[in-house]
């Protein structure tokens, strides 16, 4: 047989490998919120302080952020499926500690390396869809099921640990991981077939490699201490001002060296660089609403921890409705912009109507209307996203393609997390101090002022999103895919100019068995 076959033979197993690659991700995006739920528990069960709680956040941002560039290239140099593999059982090991956790030391290292996996994890499974699934309606499809995974798994997470907190206890949101990591690992053992020859084998970029984690890390770190320890810390400005100086140094050592680790062809196209920012930017809005509805919910409402995970699911139904049923297929008809930008754009309006929340707020007539504009425009701007951040792209820059996916949404979360839990702070403070009052229900104003915070907040997410919208309509110029999907980053649709390794890029290597 030759080594390469027309993009016309597909993978025949593509439809049984999207289940465990949607699979893993939904694990991924599960454990970046089932954690917050059972969080005040495992504190209270291990003696956490308060001054260490963070870091069970922490510590898994800081390994995942600061190690995704390194785990997408490890990708395309060793294998994704092998990446793929040792990320989901590494990630189970870990979750198995973090489980089992008998003191903090126990819980921290196990967060850190879910991490550590994660960054290998999560950069294999998109690079694996995007290099089996060649056409384009097909494609469509696949990253619409992807795209809504990604958009509304967090908020399942929600529901999920809550069910677990309540009716079993915080070692369960560790440990439900391990059956869906084992079950993705087997089935991504037997069924994925990744294609051959698409493996960058350059040498490892070793500078790169240290800089690219150092500068991530000192960056999410630096949102993360902001959120607890202000802006004007001394710390918290050391840590950005490193960043800086680190992520400056890296982007200099990789247009010098030979084999980089993040080539400037990935992220200096116009399409794909809009993507990359515009992704980052929209999700700092969508964690906005995952924080402030949560505390609403809980704080004000006084709901439970299952009844707050229920009342986010018609937003999840509306991310998946956008991203199956209206990105998917809408995807190879109209240029990537019209529907990103007017995605984002109801996204900001979804949330605009969460301005006006009040403390007595209903639920049908109060918050339910943005939460479902907010899920259809995340979901219809996530699968075009998703899928032509890595289009056309050269099989050899797969990894590193998604990696900077996973990475844009990363530093978002980080960034929306400390600047508008900062904004709401400062509001509620300021709140209290204009309104207190001889006779005033300290419980009625507490609650008023945590909702003028909560609003501040999302009016700025408000603006974000707007910004994440106009970016998109004017950076991505992507036409729609073709037909049939060359992967050569031409003209005609392609998110990609790359001139390179052209022999990789026109012909679709056949599956290695």
């Amino acid at each position: 047989m030759s080594k390469t076959a027309d993009i016309s033979l597909p993978d025949p197993n593509r439809w049984r490998a999207l289940v465990f690659i949607a699979l893993a991700q939904l694990m991924v995006v599960l454990d970046a919120t089932i954690v917050n739920i059972a969080l005040p528990h495992a504190q209270a069960d291990l003696g956490i302080s308060d001054a260490n709680k963070q870091w069970v956040i922490t510590a898994y941002a800081l390994a995942f952020g600061g190690l995704l560039l390194f785990g997408g290239r490890l990708g395309d140099l060793l294998g994704r499926k092998r990446t793929f593999v040792v990320g989901l059982l590494g990630f189970a090991a870990a979750s198995a500690v973090g489980g089992a956790a008998a003191n903090q030391a126990m819980l921290l290292s196990s967060r850190a390396a879910q991490g550590v996996f994660g960054a290998l994890l999560a950069p294999a499974a998109l690079s694996l869809l995007a290099v089996t699934f060649t056409d384009a309606k097909e494609r469509a499809k696949a990253f619409g099921i992807f795209g809504a995974i990604a958009g509304g798994g967090g908020a399942v997470g929600l529901l999920l640990g809550g069910f677990l907190t309540e009716y079993l206890n915080w070692r369960w949101t560790f440990f439900v991981n391990i059956p869906f990591a084992i079950v993705a690992a087997l089935g991504a053992y037997f069924v994925i077939r990744e294609p051959a020859g698409g493996r960058n084998r350059s040498p490892l970029d070793i500078p790169g490699v240290v800089l690219s984690s150092l500068g991530l890390a000192s960056l999410v770190y630096g949102f993360t201490r902001a959120e607890t320890n202000g802006w004007s810390d001394p710390v918290t400005i050391g840590l950005f001002v490193a960043s800086v100086v680190l992520l400056a140094a890296f982007a200099l050592v990789e247009s010098k060296v030979k084999a980089p680790l993040l080539p400037m062809r990935v992220v200096t196209d116009r399409s794909r660089g809009g993507i990359y920012l515009s992704l980052g930017l929209a999700v700092i809005g969508m964690f906005g609403l995952f924080l402030f509805l949560t505390y609403y919910l809980q704080v004000v409402q006084g709901y439970s921890a299952v009844k707050t995970g229920f009342a986010f699911l018609p937003m999840v139904a509306a991310m998946i409705t956008g991203s199956t049923q209206i990105g998917a297929r809408l995807m190879t008809r109209v240029p990537a912009r019209l529907l990103m930008g007017p995605g984002f754009a109801v996204a900001a309006v979804g949330l605009l109507l969460l301005t006006q929340l009040q403390v007595d707020s209903s639920y049908v007539g109060g918050i339910l209307p943005g939460m479902v504009l907010l899920g259809l425009g995340m979901g219809t701007a996530f699968m075009p996203a998703m899928s032509l951040a890595t289009y056309g792209i050269a099989p050899r820059d797969a990894g590193v393609a998604s990696a900077m996916v996973n990475t844009s949404q990363q530093v978002g979360g980080a960034i929306g997390t400390a600047l508008l839990n900062t904004i709401a702070a400062s509001a509620t403070t300021a709140y209290l101090a204009g309104h207190a009052a001889a006779g005033a229900n300290p419980k009625l104003l507490q609650a008023q002022a945590l909702v003028h915070g909560y609003t501040n907040a999302i009016w700025v997410a408000v603006g974000i999103l707007a910004v994440a919208s106009a970016i998109a309509l004017t950076f991505i110029n992507a036409g729609r895919p073709s037909m049939t999907m060359t992967g050569s980053g031409d003209s005609s649709g392609s998110a990609s100019g790359d001139s390179e390794g052209i022999e990789d890029e026109i012909q679709i290597p056949v599956v290695a068995h």
